[in-house]
């Protein structure tokens, strides 16, 4: 049984060489590309890549199906152009595939990383990124996970080993970039969604407890603080968008109707 690789890229140059590099014993790399003007797609043809083009689009979920039916073989395995795969999570997936009870799909762990050092409370970051190809469907809003038929597991967070690593190092600024992009996203994501007023208060503050208590990132000095007051934010934005979003006219201030 054989494995496809599958990355979606735009400007990917500063990791691409690495994440290749980390990927190249995999069956078939597929490089599904938006267009990129730098040397991505040069680099992805010095390593044998499929390559595959899809519209722009201001997040890669809309482009993911595209990218995973490109794939040819059974199991596929979704990387971020900015992912490092170690080789013993190749292993262990290939192992895994030959299993006569094999389920349907693994969680990967991952390591995030903030001012260079390692963010305990994003550890373990779980994502869906291996599956059966047949019967899979990636919903085309930020942050979705792929339906996949039948049970799944997750790896062990104890399994370090196994975690993808994250290289980009989110500079703060790039982060609130994403952060406005993102949660805008989560307008249309959350429609059926309600939020009491109370939502705004308890919802950011148990992000900000679960990154920084719950899952260590006091232990990340400056850092970990700042992560988990961002994923606090994160979730405040989120809420207030939302509400924005359904203000009814006859709510909007005399001064400011037409």
């Amino acid at each position: 049984m054989k494995i496809s690789v599958v990355i979606q890229t735009l400007n990917s140059e500063k990791f691409l060489e690495r994440v290749l590099q980390s990927v190249k014993a995999f069956d078939e790399i597929v490089i599904c590309d938006m267009y990129s003007t730098d040397k991505t797609i040069e680099i992805a043809e010095r390593y044998n890549c499929k390559i595959v083009f899809h519209e722009k689009t201001n997040y890669c979920e809309p482009a993911r199906n595209f990218a995973i039916q490109a794939a040819s073989h059974e199991w596929v395995l979704v990387v971020d152009s900015d992912e490092i795969v170690p080789d013993a999570l190749r292993k262990y997936l290939y192992e895994f595939i030959q299993s006569p009870d094999t389920l349907n799909g693994i969680w990967i762990p991952r390591k995030n990383y903030l001012m260079g050092r390692f963010m305990h409370g994003d550890y373990p970051d779980y994502i869906l990124r291996f599956f059966r190809k047949e019967g899979s469907y990636w919903p085309p809003y930020v942050h979705s996970v792929p339906n996949v038929q039948g049970k799944t597991i997750r790896i062990p967070k104890q399994r370090k080993d196994l975690a993808f690593i994250h290289l980009i190092n989110n500079p703060l600024e790039l982060r609130l970039t994403k952060l406005n992009t993102y949660t805008t996203k989560e307008i249309t994501k959350r429609a059926n969604h309600n939020f009491p007023l109370g939502a705004i208060f308890y919802a950011p503050a148990y992000r900000f407890f679960k990154a920084y208590i719950l899952k260590g990132g006091f232990k990340d000095g400056k850092a970990g603080l700042v992560n988990a007051g961002m994923d606090a934010f994160y979730k405040f934005t989120t809420i207030a968008k939302i509400w924005e979003s359904r203000v009814n006219p006859e709510d909007i201030d005399p001064d400011l109707r037409t």
